[in-house]
Order: structure tokens, then C-alpha cells, then sequence
């Protein structure tokens, strides 16, 4: 009990520290040190969607193997708050586009499958639901896409395959701004 007041006051003293400030003729740390920001990321543009292997209502596809439409690919979590929010724009989105634009959204969950189909059920994702579950539960999908891959996160890959941009963080997937962003993948290429 003698070591109480000891060890809380080592507590409110490391609490207390303020970080070194760099030096006047060093920069501070860039913004991409303190990991991914939120919104639209054109860094991985033109890379082919990875050849890795996940679940589809349990047969294993690659992104690599479809080609002639652009894909939305959106990896999400039941657990995670900002994807839950955006998976009803995503259903929205399915309905609005048609076959114009394949929308893939790759829970990452690790569980069972049948409670990845039964939370998208639950949460009346019929466009969703109808298109099938797909599933990373082994993260190859989201491994292969990079370290700094958060949830949620959204691809576009053109007709081709390849990259156009990533979304970090929650997005309405049928506002102005979504559609400005998903038109790039019809745009033709510049050069």
C-alpha cells in the first residue's frame, strides 16, 4: 500500500511530459508518419487490384480475375462504426449504378460467414445481400493492399483493373461527391 502514492505520482509526472519539440533546424514529422487521413488517397493509382484470394457466399474469388466493368471494392467490419453507417449508401449505390459498376464489400471479419450474411440481413442490405457476402477473414485482401490499410476503406479499380483511388473513412456512397469520385473510373485516360 506504501507504493500507492509513489506510483501515482510517477503517473501524473509521465502524464505531464510535453513532447520535445524538434529542433529550429529540423522539420516536424510529416503528416503521413502519423498514418492515413481521412478522405481520398491517389498515391497507389494505376497498380492492378491484387491477384490474393477471398470469399465470395464461400467460394474463393480474386479482384484480379474481373475485368470490362469498374469495381468499387470497400472493406468494412460488423464491428467497425464508420463502415456500419456507410454500408447503407453502398446498398443505395448498387441499385443506382446497375451493372455500370460492380460494388464489392469485403467484411473483414474473421468470424463464421453465415453471421457476415446474417448481419447484412439483419440490416436489410438486400442489394447487398442479393449480390452475396464476401468475406477476408484471413485479411489477405487488406494485407495485400498495404500496412495502412484502416476500416473503412474503399478501392476503385477501372474496367481494367487498375487502381484509380482509395477512400479513407466513412463516405455517403450517393452523395455529389461520391459521384464526382466514382466518374473518374469512366474518364478517359490521359496522355
Amino acid at each position: 500500500m506504501r507504493f500507492l502514492p509513489i506510483f501515482i505520482a510517477l503517473v501524473a509526472l509521465a502524464g505531464c511530459q510535453k513532447q520535445a519539440e524538434p529542433p529550429a533546424n529540423q522539420a516536424a514529422p510529416a503528416a503521413a508518419e502519423a498514418g492515413p487521413q481521412k478522405g481520398i488517397d491517389r498515391s497507389h493509382k494505376g497498380q492492378p487490384a491484387p491477384a490474393v484470394a477471398f470469399t465470395w457466399d464461400e467460394d474463393e474469388i480474386k479482384l484480379s480475375d474481373d475485368r470490362g466493368v469498374p469495381t468499387l471494392v470497400n472493406l468494412w467490419a460488423t464491428w467497425c462504426a464508420p463502415c456500419v453507417k456507410e454500408l447503407p449508401t453502398l446498398d443505395r449505390l448498387v441499385s443506382l449504378k446497375g451493372p455500370a459498376l460492380n460494388v464489392v464489400a469485403v467484411s473483414q471479419d474473421s468470424g463464421p460467414h453465415a453471421s457476415v450474411v446474417a448481419f447484412l440481413h439483419k440490416l436489410k442490405l438486400t442489394n447487398l445481400e442479393t449480390i452475396g457476402a464476401f468475406q477476408d477473414p484471413k485479411m489477405n485482401l487488406s494485407g495485400a493492399l498495404g500496412p495502412d490499410t484502416v476500416l473503412p476503406t474503399t478501392i476503385l479499380y477501372d474496367a481494367e483493373g487498375k487502381e484509380v483511388w482509395r477512400y479513407v473513412g466513412d463516405l455517403d456512397w450517393t452523395s455529389p461527391e461520391a459521384a464526382k469520385l466514382l466518374s473518374e473510373a469512366s474518364a478517359p485516360a490521359k496522355g
